[in-house]
C-alpha cells in the first residue's frame, strides 16, 4: 500500500510540472528505492551474515586452503595465461580463412542474404556482449537494450550535425561505455533480481527521456541522414562489411580479454564473489569494466541497425525483444563460452528461416526448445558438445 501511494504522489508532482514527465517520475524513484532500501520502505533487510568477522575468516581460510590444495603449474611465470589453452595455428587458418570468404559474400550472393546475415551479426555482437557480462561477470542484466538504442541514437545525433553514420559508429560505442560507466554507479549498489531489476527500469527511463526530444523524433523516430544518396547496392555491401567487423572485434575482442588477468578474475568473481574479494580481487572494479564493456558490444549493434535500418524509433530501438533474443541465443548456445552464442545465433536464423511461414507456430517452438535445452543440456548445445567430446579422449 505505501508503494503505490508513493508511487502515485511521484507521478502526480511528475504530472504538476509536464505531463509526460508523471511516468519518468515514477521510475526515478522506484530506482530510487532500489538503489537506497532495496528491501523495500518498510523491510527489515536481508541479514549480512557475511560481516561477521568469524564468519568471513572462516570463509577466507576455507578458500586459501583449497586455492592451496589446486596443482601448480609448470611455467615459473604467474601470468594470466597459465593454463588457457593456445587457439592451434589450423584454428586459427579457419577462422582467418571463414572470415575472408564472409567477406567476398556481397560480391556472389544477392543483397536480401547480405541483409539477413547482417542482422545476424548484430544479435550475434549483442548476445557475445550480454554473455561476458552473464556468463563470465555473474551479472544478468535484462535491461541492455538500453545501449542498443542509445548507440542508435548516438549515431542519429551525430548524423544530424554532419558527421558520416559510418564513421560515427566507434563514436556512438564510446558514447554508450561513459553512460555505462555513470549508469554502473547505481546499479551496482544492488545485486541478484534487484540489478536485474534496476537495469531494466533504467533502460526505459532512457527510453522516457529520448522521446521526450523533438529533435531525436519525439516518439516516432527519425531517418539517419547521410545514407539516402548512397547506392543501395554499395550501402548494403558497406552495411554489411561494418556489421562483419564489429562481430569479429566483439567475438575476438572477448576471446583475448578472457586470457587475461581480466578472464580469471571473472571467473573467480562468478564462481565465488566474497572468496574472490578475500583473495585481493577488485571485485568492484573488474564488475564494472564488465558492465562497460558489455555495452560497448550493445552499444555497437545498435549504431549498426541506425544504420540498416536507416530510421531511429525509440519503441523498436530500446524493445526489450533485443535483451530477450541475446538471453534465448545465450542460453542455447551455451552459457559461459565463447563459441555458445555463435551457436545460438546460428541456429535460432537457421529456425527463423525455416519456420517464418508457421505464424504462431514459430515461437511455439522456439519457446519448446529454450524448455527442452534448459532441462537437458542446461550447459547449452556447445556445452553438451563439449562435455561428450571430453568424455570421448578420457
Amino acid at each position: 500500500m505505501l508503494g503505490g501511494v508513493v508511487l502515485g504522489l511521484s507521478q502526480a508532482i511528475g504530472a504538476q510540472i509536464n505531463l509526460s514527465y508523471a511516468v519518468i517520475a515514477g521510475h526515478l524513484v522506484f530506482l530510487a528505492v532500489l538503489a537506497l532500501r532495496p528491501q523495500g520502505l518498510t523491510g527489515a533487510g536481508a541479514p549480512r551474515a557475511w560481516f561477521s568477522p568469524l564468519r568471513r575468516a572462516r570463509r577466507f581460510l576455507d578458500v586459501r586452503r583449497a586455492v592451496s590444495a589446486l596443482p601448480r603449474p609448470l611455467s615459473s611465470g604467474g601470468g594470466p595465461r597459465e593454463g588457457a589453452a593456445r587457439p592451434s595455428i589450423t584454428a586459427v587458418t579457419v577462422v582467418v580463412v571463414g572470415v575472408a570468404g564472409l567477406a567476398c559474400l556481397p560480391y556472389v550472393v544477392f543483397s536480401g542474404t547480405t541483409d539477413t546475415l547482417v542482422n545476424l551479426f548484430i544479435l550475434l555482437t549483442m548476445a557475445s556482449a550480454w554473455n561476458l557480462l552473464a556468463g563470465y561477470g555473474g551479472l544478468v542484466s535484462v535491461g541492455q537494450q538500453a545501449f542498443v538504442g542509445l548507440g542508435a541514437y548516438f549515431v542519429l545525433m551525430l548524423a544530424q550535425r554532419g558527421a558520416d553514420p559510418f564513421a560515427a559508429i566507434p563514436l556512438a560505442v564510446i558514447g554508450c561505455g561513459a553512460v555505462a560507466l555513470v549508469f554502473s554507479w547505481l546499479v551496482f549498489r544492488l545485486r541478484g533480481g534487484y540489478f536485474a531489476i534496476a537495469t531494466w527500469v533504467v533502460a526505459d527511463v532512457c527510453q522516457l527521456v529520448i522521446s521526450r526530444f523533438p529533435a531525436l523524433g519525439g516518439g516516432t523516430g527519425a531517418s539517419v541522414p547521410g545514407l539516402a544518396g548512397i547506392d543501395p547496392a554499395l550501402l548494403g555491401a558497406m552495411t554489411y562489411w561494418a556489421a562483419l567487423a564489429v562481430a569479429v572485434l566483439t567475438v575476438g575482442g572477448i576471446f583475448l580479454a578472457l586470457r587475461t588477468r581480466l578472464g580469471l578474475a571473472l571467473t573467480a568473481i562468478r564462481d565465488d564473489e566474497t572468496g574472490a574479494r578475500s583473495l585481493g580481487v577488485g571485485v568492484a572494479r573488474t564488475q564494472r569494466i564488465v558492465y562497460v564493456l558489455a555495452a560497448f558490444g550493445c552499444g555497437a549493434a545498435g549504431a549498426l541497425l541506425a544504420v540498416s535500418q536507416l530510421n531511429v524509433e525509440p519503441t523498436s530501438a530500446f524493445a526489450v525483444q533485443w535483451t530477450a533474443q541475446m538471453i534465448f541465443v545465450t542460453v542455447i548456445g551455451g552459457l559461459g563460452s565463447v563459441e555458445g552464442p555463435i551457436v545460438g545465433t546460428a541456429l535460432y536464423f537457421v529456425l527463423q528461416q525455416a519456420l517464418a511461414g508457421y505464424g504462431a507456430w514459430y515461437l511455439i517452438i522456439l519457446g519448446l526448445l529454450a524448455t527442452g535445452v534448459a532441462i537437458w543440456a542446461p550447459r547449452g548445445l556447445w556445452g553438451l558438445v563439449a562435455h561428450r567430446r571430453a568424455a570421448s579422449l578420457t
